[in-house]
């Protein structure tokens, strides 16, 4: 048996439905037991929506990360909704996602792992139990996994049924995606020429030079006779799924066994992650997700203290495998160095293999003098910047970055090169929950992570040229 194919310790000594004996956060009260446990049960029944081999494949390309030897680019809605569902809008968040990979393998010259925050992210933590519009106090809206966005006592009520909607729209969107990726529309070339669209307006003209760059580089491979008909790679590309593993009711009812390895796996998603909210050591989330064999992400904010990353760190990835798991830096910018380097820090001294990625959005958020909330554009970039920075002077590796996006023409995020005002937000603002970079608004970030990417291959490289 191969190290991938391995039972780990976790695993052994854990049942899916152990969480139920934890605290838990963050999720519903079903009013109706009867009616949710006819719903787990019909959906334990049900195909998974991944595939353990996937997972495991994911797993090895984030060990690469992990190594420095690729980078992760993982991105899309913050939450799903039924309203919004459409294949144009899947096919929208898929493009984007392709261009801006494709530049941040400019910058990095390195393999990216593109993992879409798609086909899954349902279910959102809130800041407060209920919310209070004109002297109505109702629950909070907690995704469409779970209860409707109007605002009626009605809409609000849990309700399992939910579930079972969820699950066929994350179907739908991975055989989408599936089909995206291997039919021919992820054609490099055709994705060039995208990247090329963007930059020919004259607001985008400072990131000219690198698409007239990858545009060379692209007419000289063709020229070489290396193109999607002869090379595999450059026709198809491997794309990945990923939610916040918040809703563990749904989560147990698509757990599976592994056939293979004999190790549980997530079925719900190739890769999973514990919010900020849900971190608790000895919390139901944890629980969870220690025996599952999926990467997991880890989000790491401001109170994540060191002992309990180290605990956490023991418990999702006792064998310290590479690729297990991913620690996402979310802070707000100006915050980045009162916090990464403690934490970075807690990492070397333990040995532990993870990777490190860049949440610059949800410590950004402010609340517009339009009222709106929305996340600037500029202190998007900024944390951005503070992360690689900080990683520069640990001597640790700034595995990647983690957007919430569409690809939607959207103005929910001012700023940008074609700048979105305050004003402009009530224009688009579509989003059930927090407010999305646009189509240009995250290509352009991409554009600006690859100079970031790309200063850091430069000055690692000079000592190494300066010493042959």
């Amino acid at each position: 048996m191969t190290q991938d194919q391995r039972p780990n310790t976790a695993a052994r000594n854990w049942d899916k439905a152990g969480w139920r004996a934890y605290p838990r956060i963050q999720m519903p009260d079903y009013p109706d037991a009867a009616a949710l446990n006819a719903v787990e049960a019909q959906l334990a029944k049900y195909p998974p929506l991944v595939f353990a081999g996937e997972a495991r494949r994911l797993r090895a390309h984030l060990a690469d990360v992990a190594a420095g030897r690729a980078f992760l680019l993982q991105g899309g809605d913050c939450a799903e909704s039924f309203g919004e569902f459409s294949a144009d809008n899947i096919r929208d968040t898929f493009k984007v996602m392709l261009q801006m990979a494709v530049v941040l393998t400019w910058g990095a010259q390195l393999p990216v792992v593109k993992v879409g925050r798609m086909a899954g992210q349902f279910a959102k933590p809130r800041s407060a139990p209920t919310e209070t519009v004109d002297g109505v106090e109702l629950p909070s809206y907690r995704g469409d996994i779970i209860n409707g966005f109007d605002f009626t006592s009605a809409a609000r009520v849990p309700d399992p049924q939910r579930m079972l909607a969820a699950y066929t729209q994350a179907a739908a969107s991975l055989n989408l995606l599936r089909a995206f990726s291997t039919g021919g529309y992820a054609d490099i070339h055709r994705v060039q020429s995208w990247i090329a669209d963007f930059t020919s307006g004259p607001e985008a003209e400072r990131y000219r030079s690198i698409a007239d760059r990858i545009s060379d580089a692209m007419a000289f491979m063709q020229a070489a006779g290396v193109t999607a008909d002869t090379a595999h790679e450059l026709g198809q590309v491997e794309f990945y799924t990923s939610h916040e593993a918040l809703l563990l009711e749904y989560e147990e009812a698509l757990s599976r066994i592994d056939t293979t390895t004999g190790v549980p796996v997530a079925g719900s998603g190739h890769m999973i992650w514990i919010g900020d909210r849900t971190r608790q050591p000895d919390g139901a989330h944890v629980e969870f997700c220690r025996g599952v064999q999926n990467p997991i992400g880890l989000k790491c904010g401001p109170t994540t203290t060191a002992e309990d990353l180290k605990i956490l760190m023991e418990k999702l990835n006792p064998e310290n495998e590479a690729g297990r798991l991913t620690l996402i830096a979310r802070f707000g910018a100006g915050k980045v160095g009162d916090n990464l380097p403690r934490l970075i820090q807690t990492v070397q001294q333990e040995g532990a293999n993870v990777v490190w990625s860049c949440d610059p959005m949800h410590g950004n958020v402010i609340k517009s003098s339009t009222g709106y909330k929305t996340r600037p554009f500029d202190s998007i970039l900024r944390e951005v910047r503070e992360f690689f920075a900080i990683h520069k002077a640990e001597g640790s590796i700034p595995g990647g970055v983690h957007f919430e996006m569409t690809g939607k023409d959207v103005t929910e995020c001012t700023g940008g090169v074609r700048a979105v005002t305050d004003e402009d937000l009530s224009d688009r603002y579509h989003t059930a929950c927090d407010p999305r970079l646009n189509a240009s608004q995250s290509l352009e970030l991409a554009f600006l992570v690859a100079e970031e990417l790309r200063a850091r291959r430069v000055a690692e490289a000079a000592p190494r040229a300066a010493a042959s």
